[in-house]
């Protein structure tokens, strides 16, 4: 019973390093593929679509009976949401992969609890009492988390590890400009797609709770993204080689992304959360900083620099204040989530305010 127990506390830990080797995984073979030459618009087109003909199908077969029925104003609603979720979101992520490096955005992923935050807080989600010292450090946290977002983007500083750096030559300080440039169009790539990801967290609580079925969501999800993002790609890309798929290392990222990126971290997540609830989860997202760190180093050839590192600590720190204060709160009941993953209540799957709450219990 004993060993039972421990291999059941066990399982959630072991689940959630997986998702983070995943989701790095993914950026790092984005990355390696984007440097042989795929295009990323096309890139979110077909991974989007292969993850929506890999849900409905799981849909068709095991939810066919079970789910809600649909309406056109469900439909729009999964039509917006998908905008922001899916289609400048994963852009943004692939695009700022093209610019910086995994370890990049990994770092500035942690910039989610503070956007979600503010959004809570503009949109009266969250209660703001200047007097609670949770609010206050809850504030406090998200000015750090930003502060170190800018030190990441805006700060690349000299390479970990480096000996005696000659006097650059003049073409080696044009190209040491143009890959600070790169730095910093990536980690404002990275930024918008963490603000797209709060967004998207904020907004369904409602939905989730009007229609319970997570996979037939993310079904339209993908598939409302994936025309999305097929609209962006006819205008973005001009070269119609581009939508040829070759059986080759492109192809392997494309189903790597589909299905670890999109349908299994989708599911383990959620039963991560029914099982340990949000905080939880949200506690492995810096550790796919230093997973990003390593894969890079390995695979990519990176180089770590000063600016990551010094900026990831202190992201880290404020996202962690924040966290503390929402597990404060979460205890005593005195405020809502706002990290952008489910409410700790197993029964309220995500994101939901107290005026909210208060509506579903009457």
């Amino acid at each position: 019973m004993g060993v039972k127990a421990w291999l059941s506390g066990m399982l959630p830990i072991a689940a959630m390093v997986m998702v983070e080797c995943l989701d790095v995984g993914l950026t790092t073979l984005s990355k390696a593929a984007m440097s042989r030459g795929m295009d990323h618009f096309v890139f979110v087109v077909y991974s989007n679509a292969f993850a929506s003909l890999i849900l409905f199908s799981i849909s068709f077969i095991f939810l066919r009976t079970k789910r809600p029925p649909l309406s056109f104003s469900l439909l729009c609603k999964f039509f917006l949401l998908s905008l922001a979720g899916i289609t400048v979101m994963q852009n943004c992520v692939f695009t700022g992969v093209s610019y910086g490096s995994p370890t990049l955005g990994s770092a500035m992923s942690n910039l989610i609890p503070a956007f979600t935050f503010l959004l809570a807080v503009a949109f009266r989600l969250e209660n703001l009492d200047l007097r609670s010292s949770r609010s206050l450090i809850k504030i406090l946290g998200t000015l750090v988390s930003i502060s170190g977002a800018l030190i990441v983007t805006l700060y690349k500083g000299p390479p970990i590890g480096a000996g005696l750096i000659k006097s650059p030559s003049i073409s080696s300080n044009d190209h040491l400009q143009k890959t600070a440039n790169n730095w910093v169009i990536g980690g404002l790539f990275f930024a918008m797609a963490s603000l797209s990801i709060s967004v998207w967290n904020t907004f369904q609580a409602p939905i989730l709770r009007r229609y319970p079925s997570e996979i037939t969501i993310v079904s339209f999800f993908t598939l409302f993204g994936a025309i999305q993002c097929a609209a962006v790609a006819l205008i973005a890309v001009k070269d119609s080689n581009a939508w040829k798929l070759r059986p080759d290392f492109e192809l392997i990222t494309i189903i790597y992304s589909a299905v670890f990126g999109g349908v299994v971290s989708f599911c383990v997540q959620t039963w991560c959360i029914k099982r340990k609830g949000p905080v939880f989860v949200a506690m492995f997202k810096p550790l796919g900083i230093g997973i990003a760190a390593i894969m890079g180093v390995i695979f990519l050839g990176d180089t770590l620099h000063i600016g990551s590192v010094i900026g990831a600590i202190i992201i880290v720190t404020g996202f962690y204040g924040v966290m503390w204060a929402q597990t404060k709160e979460g205890e005593k009941g005195e405020a809502q989530e706002v990290v952008g993953l489910p409410s700790t209540s197993e029964k309220a799957p995500l994101l939901q305010s107290r005026r909210d709450e208060q509506k579903w219990l009457d």
